[in-house]
C-alpha cells in the first residue's frame, strides 16, 4: 500500500518509492530481494506472514510477538534452500517461555477448547445493520459490479465511493465540532462528538472483524444465505476506504540524540519443543463487543506534584523524577510481576505482596548503582570531562539554563 506523510514528502510513499529503496527501478521487493545487491529486509507488519523467502536465514525480533502472530513471524526461516544449513533469531523483546508456549499450540495439532457458535455472524451482522450506516441497495450495486467480469474498476469506486465518502464526512465533521468544543471548553459537545468519532472507529473495526470470522466460518458452516456473502464482498471493499481515527500524535524527538549502546547477551539455548502439555485455541466468541479506550496519560507536573508530595520540598524536581524513573525501569525488569500484571486487573496487581517486594529491592539496586557511577566519576577526570561533553552537547544543557534563566 502506501503511507502519507507530508513532513517527509508531498507525495504517497511506497516500498518502491525513490526516496526508500533508490535502486529497485520498478522491481517488486521479493524478486529484488533474490540478488546479491540486497542481503538485508527491514520489515514494520508486512511479510512477517504470506512472505515465502527461501533464502532467509536469520532474524532480528525488535516487537513484541505472541500466539499465532510468533509463529507466523519466525517460520519465516522455515523454507530450504542448497547450502542453507542454520537459521537463527536474535530477539531483543520476548521472553522465550511464551514463544515456546506459541509454539506448543501448532507444534503436532491445533485443538479448540470448545465449539465455536455459527450464529454470531448473524449477531455482528444484525448490529452492522442497525447502525445505519449503508443499506441493502448499495450492497448490491456494489456486489453486482463485482461478479460482473466485464465491469471495469471505474464501476466498482462509483458503486462504494458514496457509501465511503458519507461516512468519512461524519467522521471529519465530529472531529471539527470536537475540536471547536475543545477549544469553547464545551464538556457536553466533547462528549458528543467523541462518542460520534468512537462508534466509527468501532463500525471499522466491526467490518473487519466480519471479514476475519466469515472467511473462516464460511468453509465449515454452510449459512444457506447469499446476504451474509454479500456482506463480506462488500465490507472487503469499503474498509479499505475507511481511513480515519489513525492520527498519530505528535512527538518531538528534536533533542533526542543516542549517546552509546550497550548489547549483552542474556541467554541462549534449545526451548525444547514437544507436543506435551500444548494449550488449546480459543474458539470465536461475542464479536463486535470491543469498545474505544482512552490512552492513559499523565502530565509531567502532576507526577512532580506526587513526588513533592513523597520526598519533601527539599530536594529537587529534576532529582525526584530522576529517582522515580530509575526505580521504574528496575522494577520493570521483574519476570514474576510481568506474569501478574499480565494475569490480573490493576487492582488485583496493587495488591501484590510481591510489588512492594521488587520496589525495596530496586531502591537498595539503584542505591547501589548509582553510588558507584557516583564513585567513578568522582575518581576519574576523564569520566568527569565527558559527562560535561555529553551534558553540553547531547542534553542541551547551556541552551536549557538559559531557557529558564529569561523565564526566572
Amino acid at each position: 500500500g502506501e503511507v502519507n506523510d507530508k513532513e517527509s514528502g508531498p507525495e504517497p510513499f511506497k516500498e518502491t518509492s525513490v526516496e526508500l529503496n533508490p535502486d529497485l527501478r520498478g522491481r517488486d521487493i521479493r524478486e529484488a530481494f533474490k540478488d546479491d545487491q540486497y542481503q538485508i529486509l527491514l520489515v514494520a507488519n508486512k511479510f512477517q506472514t504470506g512472505f515465502d523467502q527461501p533464502l532467509l536465514c536469520g532474524m532480528y525480533v525488535d516487537k513484541r510477538l505472541a500466539g499465532i502472530q510468533a509463529v507466523q513471524t519466525l517460520s519465516r526461516l522455515n523454507r530450504c534452500y542448497p547450502g542453507k544449513d542454520d537459521t537463527y533469531v536474535l530477539d531483543f523483546v520476548n521472553d522465550p517461555d511464551e514463544i515456546l508456549d506459541a509454539f506448543k499450540t501448532y507444534f503436532t495439532t491445533a485443538q479448540l477448547s470448545d465449539a465455536t457458535d455459527p450464529n454470531i455472524i448473524l449477531n455482528l451482522r444484525t448490529k452492522l445493520d442497525a447502525l445505519g450506516y449503508y443499506d441493502i441497495h448499495e450492497i448490491d450495486r456494489v456486489v453486482n459490479v463485482v461478479l460482473d467480469s466485464n465491469a471495469k474498476q471505474k464501476q466498482l469506486e462509483a458503486a462504494i465511493t458514496p457509501v465511503a465518502d458519507r461516512i468519512l464526512k461524519q467522521y471529519a465533521a465530529a472531529k471539527a465540532v470536537h475540536a471547536v468544543a475543545v477549544a469553547a471548553k464545551d464538556e457536553r459537545a466533547i462528549k458528543a462528538a467523541k462518542d460520534t468519532m468512537d462508534a466509527l472507529v468501532l463500525f471499522r473495526s466491526d467490518v473487519s472483524t466480519y471479514l476475519r470470522a466469515y472467511t473462516f466460518l464460511s468453509q465449515i458452516f454452510d449459512y444457506g444465505n447469499t446476504d451474509f456473502e454479500k456482506r463480506a464482498i462488500f465490507f472487503k471493499y469499503l474498509v479499505k476506504l475507511l481511513k480515519f481515527g489513525r492520527e498519530r500524535e505528535g512527538v518531538d524527538l528534536s533533542e533526542v540524540t543516542l549517546t552509546h549502546h550497550k548489547l549483552s547477551k542474556r541467554r541462549e539455548g534449545n526451548l525444547g519443543l514437544s507436543d506435551k502439555d500444548a494449550p488449546k485455541l480459543d474458539p470465536m466468541s461475542e464479536l463486535g463487543s470491543g469498545m474505544v479506550r482512552e490512552k492513559e496519560k499523565a502530565y509531567l507536573s502532576e507526577i512532580i506534584e506526587k513526588l513533592n508530595t513523597l520526598f519533601g520540598s527539599d530536594t529537587t524536581d529534576g532529582d525526584q523524577l530522576s529517582y522515580a524513573t530509575t526505580l521504574a525501569e528496575k522494577t520493570l525488569e521483574s519476570k514474576k510481576l510481568q506474569k501478574q500484571a499480565a494475569n490480573n486487573t490493576k487492582e488485583q496487581f496493587a495488591h501484590s505482596p510481591d510489588l512492594s517486594d521488587v520496589i525495596l529491592s530496586a531502591v537498595i539496586e539503584s542505591m547501589e548503582a548509582q553510588s558507584e557511577l557516583a564513585k567513578r566519576a568522582l575518581d576519574s577526570r576523564e569520566i568527569q570531562e565527558g559527562l560535561k561533553q555529553v551534558l553540553m552537547n547531547q542534553l542541551g544543557l547551556y541552551e536549557k539554563l538559559r531557557e529558564r534563566a529569561r523565564s526566572a
